[in-house]
């Protein structure tokens, strides 16, 4: 196992920690993604959120560790340390400015500010839908154990995490929250990817570009009079004439 890894364990379970005692509480609360980002210029929750544990004592804070932990390794190992860390901190930046920007729309809109904003898309939370994102692009034919139990590709994951965000959205109501997220998969696959991302997203991605190509194609034919004529004696590529 990578000492970076134990490393952001060993973070967010501190910072974690920090929250429960009064004397040292105030650390996590400036360093998580608050409204004080732009309210009070405390920019620097941006890139900070994402290693400030969040949630409450019990089983599922374990159990969200230990997630980070199966999926982090592979991704560090695939990655190295300079891609592992790089992923996290550019993946937090987007994030934390959609969030942002969502946040801005409800407040200029009036929307009910929920409670819980931002909440979806803190700590922890966000590192394993960063990582996830990013396995299932590097490793999209690989098959995990659903809940340690139902056999599932990888691929599907990328899914799946919406899927989690909008249940999250439904119980709490934290629209920026669920963007952040969002954003978080995205760019997961993105940074991995090299753009279009790699398997079945980089087909689809292909896919989509042919398709315009061809529309595009057909509406200059219609709109200039223009015809193909196929270069079949040197097999070079196809002109267009009047």
């Amino acid at each position: 196992m990578p000492r970076d890894i134990w490393l952001l364990l060993g973070i967010l379970f501190g910072t974690f920690s920090l929250q429960f005692f009064a004397p040292s509480a105030w650390l996590p609360a400036a360093l998580r993604l608050t409204p004080d980002v732009w309210r009070h210029g405390f920019v620097w929750q941006a890139v900070t959120y994402p290693f400030i544990g969040s949630g409450i004592p019990g089983f599922w804070f374990v159990l969200e560790l230990l997630i980070l932990l199966m999926f982090g390794r592979d991704v560090y190992h695939r990655l190295g340390r300079r891609g592992f860390w790089s992923l996290l901190v550019k993946a937090a930046l987007i994030s934390a400015v959609v969030a942002v920007a969502v946040a801005l729309l409800e407040t200029a809109f009036g929307r009910g500010v929920s409670p819980f904003r931002f909440a979806l898309m803190q700590g922890q939370h966000f590192v394993i839908t960063v990582l996830i994102a990013a396995f299932a692009t590097l490793n999209a034919n690989a098959t995990i154990l659903l809940l340690f139990v139902l056999p599932i590709q990888a691929r599907w994951f990328i899914l799946l995490e919406i899927v989690f965000a909008f249940m999250g959205l439904l119980r709490y109501g934290d629209l920026a929250g669920f963007f952040g997220l969002c954003a978080a998969v995205g760019a997961g696959v993105w940074l991995v990817g090299g753009g279009l991302g790699s398997g079945p997203w980089r087909e689809l991605g292909l896919r989509a570009r042919q398709a315009w190509l061809r529309a595009r194609l057909a509406w200059l034919k219609r709109r200039r009079g223009l015809r193909v004529v196929r270069n079949d004696e040197d097999r070079g590529p196809d002109r267009w004439v009047h």
